[in-house]
């Protein structure tokens, strides 16, 4: 991914991060991504705050947390924060 980005002249810098889909398993629980947890948009997901969405909206703040445990051990990238603006 990074090659293809950076060959057609994408300013690529250190610390940006490149997603290229999600990992889900079997179970409702599981799913991965907002569009899969909302099964395509049709079941809204409720929020902390009491409020639905299916989709993100202007404003939706966002922070991906990504971490692997192994033999005691942690490995991650930190905190990724994102807000839609539109």
């Amino acid at each position: 991914m990074l090659a293809h980005h950076s060959i057609n002249g994408c300013p690529i810098k250190t610390g940006e991060l490149l997603g290229s889909g999600t990992i889900s398993g079997q179970t409702r629980e599981s799913l991965g991504s907002l569009l899969e947890q909302s099964l395509n948009g049709k079941e809204p997901i409720e929020l902390e705050n009491g409020e639905e969405r299916t989709f993100l909206e202007d404003g939706d703040e966002i922070t991906i947390r990504g971490v692997w445990r192994r033999d005691g051990g942690n490995v991650g990238f930190g905190n990724c924060f994102g807000k839609i603006v539109s």
